[in-house]
């Protein structure tokens, strides 16, 4: 994965994130949007105007939301995007 969305988008799903995307890899969820690891080419764009700042380089998740990049997985691997 590049980025992915962690705890602050979890009922908020403010979709700026989604509009300035130049590649469309941001999904929606139930509960959250997902950045589809494979489609996103690391731009940042959707980070920067993220206004919860949910969006983290995979690398930076911080440690209480890593379980957020197996969810990201899931969520792609359940409906065969993975």
């Amino acid at each position: 994965m590049i980025y992915v969305i962690c705890e602050p988008c979890v009922g908020t799903k403010d979709q700026s994130c989604v509009e300035v995307c130049p590649v469309d890899c941001i999904y929606e969820g139930e509960d959250q949007f997902f950045i589809h690891p494979e489609e996103c080419i690391g731009c940042s764009a959707c980070a920067a105007v993220c206004p919860v700042e949910a969006i983290y380089d995979e690398d930076e998740v911080p440690e209480q939301w890593e379980h957020y990049k197996e969810k990201a997985r899931k969520f792609f691997e359940e409906r065969g995007q993975l």
